[in-house]
């Protein structure tokens, strides 16, 4: 037997799904979340799964992780002091950035403009110019180069950064001042504009660079530290990392990229959605990922997750590709508070974490928080996490108390309903930022609930939503971590042009994608895939000539024909779906040339095979897996729900609402007026009594 493991890292928990590669059997293991080093929560996860699953950790084949090493350091600054050598007369661009600032007209007098991740001392100038096209106007002066590094050098920099205007056109320079650091700054980490983000525009570039420097000391040590910890617990197993847009690499190209980590986590998240709505059978989902500290929105059309070409971390914003995630302040931890300016009731986005935690935990946590209003309505069972974490509901209440004597509602149950209902609306809203708010309908999609907390508040998001069904994953609670697992070996490869579609031709574009994807592919290959089990993908980011921004299309690779046509079938399919990308999000269309600025192949090997398994079918009276009755307050009033073990659910059964539906890593709430019905895969799909089912 053979098995590999998925490990995703969240804010409160570290999840763990051991996989049977021969018959698909899971097993599951929760633990808390080591924020002071992440490996140690890890490992001691991995192995308490492989000790309840009965496996020796030698049998583990594969660790696929999900981290959020790199993100933390962004959002706690914790980086390594970056040095930044760009081209004379640049050396304040991070400084001068896009002069955006978020927020109102007058966002400028209340916003705090965050400091560079590389300080103007730490920035030196050298003496080299290139133009647009690649040919050099200035040669690099080596002499003036080694100056430059040695005054870095006595600044005490962890970390180099080289990005040199236009240096995605012609990179040797970057290459030279490269080799030349190796021999005056040994030992330090180095990061190359025209390897990290070989695109236009001289601050995104050079922001990405630095921002791959600054997270990577910590990023690689976290990788060795992972590696040695693994070794000496007798687990001999390929480690890789999974990327922001979904895909994986290898622990030695995380190391060195970093920067194409900071969506790692969430990632995860919305691969396993996309591997259980495939299951049952959904194809177009809005996904919500709700943790103990924040919930992670998403986008997918047609088994695809919505790709974004930025990365945002906190006040960062990089060019790095990944899945369009909108994150909100809202998890089991979020904090329930009342201003005293305003008196109305708050939730988050402050999170008590994993430490102290709820108050229901009885770890020191005495604030209320959206767990302990769960907690005393009666949704949770005594323990969570497979009695990893007791639940002291008494605690709750108290907590919860203060919300309920700070305003008007008169009781414990309608303030613990107020945070509910406030934390609900907050999601709602991240869910319209990657639905409405981007031209799509809601109701033409299902609704996607996982993470630990997702499936209480799911059926409640359905409604807001009219998202249906709404389907509750097997194993919602770890289903990151099934992403991890399930996802395969992804590179990329990108080029910049910019050149009007007059100057291109379907011949010109087929070669330049050619060569994209044998860069590509070269580091799969590396890797011992086999080149017939790759898939590749090509897009291109087009614009309206003289527009300021480009829009993202694909296109298939088979339109190029190569007969060296300008109207050949090549540019007339992106012409298209630019257009059509363009009318969807703004509602027009210009008369003008359209322009290509950067082409792009994304090379992806194959998804590692899971078997599915199938439940034993039963018919729609699902009596057989109640386990008892509990007095829960909804909906303004005491009821009385049935509870279920969902590990004893047949497929087809159907459980009536009011009810609570428990299990290890999740519980899920089913409304009054509402029913949940066993998919055969495993998922549970509710839906109003009134609606009609979706095919």
């Amino acid at each position: 037997m053979t098995f590999r493991l998925g490990v995703d890292v969240g804010g409160t928990f570290t999840d763990i799904l051991l996989i049977n590669e021969q018959t698909g059997e899971t097993h599951r293991y929760k633990t808390s979340s080591t924020q002071q080093d992440q490996s140690i929560g890890v490992l001691h996860g991995v192995e308490q799964a492989c000790l309840a699953a009965g496996v020796a950790p030698s049998e583990v084949r594969e660790i696929l992780h999900g981290t959020t090493v790199a993100t933390n350091a962004i959002l706690e600054q914790k980086g390594s002091r970056v040095g930044l050598v760009t081209t004379r007369g640049f050396r304040q661009i991070l400084q001068i950035g896009r002069s955006f600032v978020p927020g109102g007209l007058a966002g400028w007098i209340i916003w705090p403009k965050p400091e560079p991740l590389a300080d103007l001392e730490d920035t030196v100038e050298v003496i080299e110019r290139v133009t647009t096209a690649g040919t050099v106007l200035t040669p690099l002066d080596e002499e003036d180069v080694r100056i430059q590094l040695g005054k870095l050098k006595k600044k005490g920099i962890e970390a180099l950064s080289i990005s040199l205007i236009n240096s995605y056109a012609n990179g040797d320079h970057e290459r030279r001042i490269h080799e030349i650091a190796l021999e005056e700054l040994p030992g330090i980490p180095i990061s190359r504009s025209s390897v990290i983000l070989p695109e236009l525009r001289e601050y995104e570039r050079t922001l990405t660079t630095v921002a791959n420097a600054y997270v990577q000391g910590m990023v690689s040590r976290y990788v060795g530290n992972l590696e040695d910890k693994f070794g000496a617990a007798d687990i001999d197993a390929t480690l890789s990392i999974l990327r922001s847009d979904g895909g994986r690499v290898s622990g030695k190209i995380a190391s060195e990229n970093p920067v194409s980590l900071l969506l790692s986590g969430p990632a995860g998240g919305v691969t396993g959605a996309v591997w259980a709505g495939e299951q049952a059978g959904f194809t177009n989902l809005l996904t919500f990922d709700m943790g103990g500290t924040s919930t992670d929105v998403a986008l997918v059309q047609g088994l695809a997750p919505r790709i974004g070409r930025e990365t945002r971390v906190g006040d960062l914003t990089v060019r790095a590709t990944s899945v369009d995630v909108r994150t909100v302040g809202a998890g089991g931890g979020s904090i329930a508070h009342v201003p005293p300016l305003t008196q109305a009731l708050r939730v988050g986005p402050q999170s008590a974490g994993a430490t102290p935690g709820p108050a229901s935990y009885s770890r020191g946590g005495t604030e209320p928080t959206v767990t302990d209003a769960n907690v005393v309505l009666g949704y949770l069972p005594a323990q969570l996490a497979g009695g990893e974490v007791g639940l002291d509901a008494d605690a709750a209440r108290t907590a919860v108390q203060v919300i309920s004597d700070a305003t008007s509602l008169d009781s414990v149950e309608a303030a613990a309903e107020g945070i509910i209902n406030i934390v609900n609306e907050n999601i709602y809203g991240a869910l319209k930022l990657v639905s409405t708010q981007q031209g799509f309908d809601p109701r033409d999609f299902s609704l996607m609930a996982f993470g630990g907390a997702g499936p209480l508040h799911a059926n409640a998001l359905g409604i807001l939503t009219g998202a249906w069904p709404v389907i509750i994953p097997p194993s919602p609670g770890v289903l990151a971590a099934y992403g991890d697992a399930t996802t395969s070996l992804r590179n990329e490869s990108a080029r910049t042009l910019v050149r009007p579609f007059s100057e291109l031709s379907d011949s010109k574009l087929a070669d330049l994608f050619e060569e994209l994807e044998a860069s590509a592919m070269e580091t799969l290959l590396e890797a011992g895939l086999d080149a017939a089990d790759l898939t590749v993908g090509y897009s291109a980011d087009l614009r309206y000539y003289g527009q300021g921004f480009e829009i993202p299309v694909e296109v298939q690779r088979n339109a190029f024909n190569g007969s060296g046509s300008t109207g050949g079938t090549g540019l007339d399919a992106l012409r298209t779906s630019f257009n059509t990308e363009h009318e969807r999000l703004f509602a027009f269309l210009l008369d003008n040339e359209h322009e290509l600025v950067t082409a792009r192949v994304t090379v992806n090997g194959p998804r590692p095979g899971v078997a599915s398994v199938t439940l034993e079918t039963g018919g729609t009276d699902a009596s057989a897996a109640v386990t008892g009755r509990r007095n829960i307050w909804i909906q303004g009033q005491p009821a009385e729900a049935f509870i279920y073990d969902r590990n004893l659910l047949l497929s087809g059964n159907v459980v009536a609402g009011p009810a609570v539906i428990t299990e290890m890593d999740s519980t899920t709430m089913v409304l009054p007026g509402h029913t949940a019905t066993v998919h055969p895969q495993g998922s549970l799909l509710i839906r109003p009594l009134d609606a009609t089912a979706k095919d």
